[in-house]
């Protein structure tokens, strides 16, 4: 069978990254990569005698790219801090890995959690790519980075489970985060940020989540999803427009 490296990118992640550590204890090897937390992190992953890598954040595929190529195995699964491997998931990635197989990488369905509630509805699953071979799969893109596999991806029945918020503070520090770094993406293309953008898609993104995917059934954790879905949108826009009043002050 072939060996496996899982990779846990953390920041501050004391409340998560237990959880995290226990779900992937099946795998060859693991390899935590920090960027400077400063909480309980790096304690709880050295109590674990987890293989540590500290390094500067500079964004998230370059973070990701750094560690695969650490990673002393061919075949590496990505696991977000706030993220738990499900036993199925488990045991169907040691069957895929047991077998000779053309695919470059894996999808798996991502499961949607607000506080322990699982989400039902309201975009409550996607699928990702996260088992991928080292040396035919790189990330792309600052934030929401992208996996370019070069060759055929499979897919994975297995659930991955996401508890993506715990309160509206640790999540909107989350989604600030994230908003500084997609607008750091946008402004390379020259863009416009008007009423529409800051009013108009954030309230189209709460209709979508909230309405279209009837995540009001939900009840009070959809309604949060789907305003925090919003806020990350508008915060997005509200980053661009700063950066762009920064950038034309710098030509006056």
């Amino acid at each position: 069978m072939a060996k496996l490296t899982v990779i846990i990118p953390t920041l501050n992640e004391e409340s998560n990254i237990q959880r995290a550590l226990d779900s992937v204890f099946f795998a060859d090897e693991i390899i935590v990569i920090d960027s400077f937390s400063a909480d309980r992190t790096v304690e709880i992953v050295r109590n674990n005698n987890i293989r540590l890598i500290q390094r500067t954040f500079d964004d998230f595929s370059s973070q990701k790219n750094f560690a695969i190529q650490q990673a002393s195995h061919d075949w590496v699964l990505l696991v977000d801090a706030d993220e738990e491997v499900t036993p199925r998931l488990q045991k169907e990635i040691r069957s895929t890995l047991s077998k000779t197989t053309e695919m470059v990488a894996y999808t798996c369905i991502r499961r949607n959690f607000v506080r322990k509630k699982k989400l039902k509805f309201g975009g409550h699953t996607n699928k990702i790519i996260r088992l991928i071979r080292k040396d035919r799969c790189t990330y792309h893109g600052l934030v929401h980075e992208k996996i370019h596999a070069d060759g055929p991806v499979g897919a994975l029945k297995g659930v991955l489970n996401h508890y993506t918020y715990k309160s509206f503070p640790q999540f909107k520090d989350k989604i600030e985060h994230y908003a500084v770094l997609r607008a750091k993406e946008l402004i390379q293309k020259k863009p416009v940020v008007g009423f529409f953008h800051l009013y108009i898609k954030p309230l189209a993104r709460f209709c979508i989540h909230y309405f279209l995917k009837l995540g009001f059934l939900d009840g009070r954790e959809g309604f949060v999803f789907s305003y925090a879905m919003a806020y990350g949108v508008q915060q997005r826009f509200k980053e661009l427009e700063e950066l762009i009043a920064t950038k034309n002050e710098s030509r006056i």
